[in-house]
């Protein structure tokens, strides 16, 4: 690899991490190139990012982003996103899924994290579900007011029967 396509990964991983709410850093070794490629695909369904980069490109362009606390070390993955909780979720769910692949840290909104602060922010529930639980609040009282309108009728109507 020549000086110049070090330079042009480091900018776009740097450009990449400025803007993500999360980097997560795994270990993927022994799995088959198909194994990672369905990562990748689960990846792409939750708008997240997965590369595999040389530990030094990626620890300049971590720095370069202004994210510093975790060293690299041996082989790794990168999985980054701008949802932290959807990102989160992939790296899980495929670590449920593959004993080879595992959670080593990560970068969650700006701050260095642990495995255990991802698989915590794996559980907790998406903004899909959180839209739902929201719509939901939002048509409680409606619905209370539909049913009490409608038993309101029903007795009018008992009463001039």
């Amino acid at each position: 690899m020549t000086k110049t396509q070090k330079a042009e990964i480091i900018e776009v991983l740097s450009n990449e991490f400025k803007d993500a709410q999360s980097v997560i850093f795994c270990d993927y070794k022994g799995l088959s190139v198909s194994e990672l490629e369905g990562l990748r695909k689960i990846a792409r369904e939750k708008e997240a990012k997965v590369q595999v980069v040389k530990n030094t490109l990626a620890t300049i362009a971590l720095k370069n982003a202004e994210l510093e606390g975790i060293e690299l070390q041996d082989t790794n993955i990168l999985v980054w996103g701008d949802d932290s909780v959807a990102t989160s979720k992939v790296v899980s769910n495929f670590a449920k899924n593959n004993e080879k692949f595992v959670i080593k840290s990560a970068y969650i909104d700006r701050e260095a994290a642990d495995a255990a602060k991802v698989e915590a922010f794996a559980k907790l529930p998406g903004r899909e579900e959180l839209l739902g639980m929201l719509a939901a609040t939002w048509m409680a009282p409606l619905t209370c007011i539909g049913f009490g309108l409608n038993a309101l009728k029903e007795k009018k109507e008992q009463e001039a029967a």
